[in-house]
């Protein structure tokens, strides 16, 4: 299964997760991946299948929350011709495709109770049963299996078979959130953003500003890596100059002044953009000071839009859309008020 991820990091939590993986890969047991979504568990199953003896081996990912639980056993045992509605023939089990290799069981805690059943005896006996069938195949697979839950409150509450835990838990990789990889988002941000930038054949990586860098290190990142390779890659594109550092991050690509009223409407203490940031307005965040009483209300309003309009096309470097977008405008309403107050256009990129 070829790769384009890499793992990148430096922070010792990351380090330490990735060594601990690196001493169980040769072994021959079960290892659990716990970590939040996004923090790279697939990652690990592969590290750990291809640092064994079994890297010339198949490796099988099977997302046991992906089918419905009907199903579940059938895909991972197999079946025979004829033993259910729809088995119109014989279909081998992701046991038997793993055979030699691993088996990857991606959201473990959602696997049914019979499933758990039936996969304890494939884990303590090597032997898996077709549905329909009366005799069970011999199979020589490693389990790595991964999920975002605490199993042990699993087992307190009876959803999960306590000796089945025990049988795969011989080891457990803890992932960290990237939250707690101190120093880590700037690297992964450049990593990110320098392959975007080569996929969209810029010159160079012009890199971000330092309003950008902050923003990206206070950020609470609750989709991690995954999330934070969308937001750095979204922003790269829609940068639209390779001469100029990147300065608009927008974390939720939901948020829009014209979002549905239902997705649209917040609760008073939340931010769309940072949602554990109070709120805050609408850029720019320093509004420009009306200017001096002039006697004249008409020309002090065009005044102070002028002054709003250039004061934000500056903070945008002059990219059109970005200052739309700080401003709660459309393109077009922009565009409007440049020409109704004679701004240079030349000066303003679209």
């Amino acid at each position: 299964m070829e790769r384009t991820t890499q793992f990148v990091g430096q922070s010792l939590a990351f380090l330490d997760s990735v060594e601990r993986a690196s001493r169980a890969a040769p072994l021959n047991r079960p290892v659990l991946v716990i970590g939040e979504r996004g923090t790279g568990k697939e990652l690990i199953a592969e590290r750990l299948h291809h640092l064994s003896g079994r890297w010339a081996g198949p490796l099988i990912t099977m997302n046991c929350a992906a089918l419905p639980e009907t199903l579940i056993e059938a895909e991972l045992f197999g079946h025979e011709a004829g033993s259910f509605t729809g088995a119109a023939k014989t279909r081998h089990g992701r046991f038997e495709e793993a055979d030699g290799g691993t088996l990857f069981l991606d959201e473990l805690a959602s696997l049914s109770s019979p499933a758990q059943d039936r996969l304890l005896r494939a884990v303590e006996y090597g032997e898996v049963t077709r549905i329909g069938a009366s005799k069970p195949i011999r199979v020589d697979v490693r389990i790595v299996a991964a999920t975002n839950e605490h199993l042990p409150r699993l087992v307190d509450e009876g959803r999960f078979r306590a000796d089945l835990l025990d049988r795969l838990s011989f080891e457990v990789v803890t992932l960290p959130p990237l939250r707690v990889r101190n120093g880590d988002v700037p690297i992964l941000a450049d990593h990110f953003a320098r392959r975007m930038a080569a996929e969209l054949e810029w010159p160079q990586w012009p890199g971000f500003t330092p309003r950008a860098q902050a923003e990206l290190e206070a950020y609470q990142w609750p989709g991690n890596v995954r999330e934070l390779r969308n937001v750095v890659e979204r922003a790269v594109y829609r940068s639209e100059d390779p001469e100029r550092q990147v300065d608009v991050i927008q974390f939720d690509p939901f948020h829009s002044p014209w979002a549905p009223a239902d997705s649209a409407s917040a609760a008073p203490h939340e931010n769309p953009e940072h949602p554990t940031a109070a709120p805050r307005a609408v850029e720019p965040a320093t509004a420009t000071p009306p200017p001096a009483a002039t006697g004249d209300l008409r020309s002090a309003v065009n005044a102070y839009e002028r002054a709003l309009l250039e004061d934000a096309l500056s903070r945008n470097r002059f990219n059109q859309r970005a200052t739309a977008t700080s401003l709660g405008l459309s393109y077009d309403q922009l565009r409007h008020a440049m020409k109704r107050h004679k701004l240079h256009e030349g000066e303003a990129a679209a």
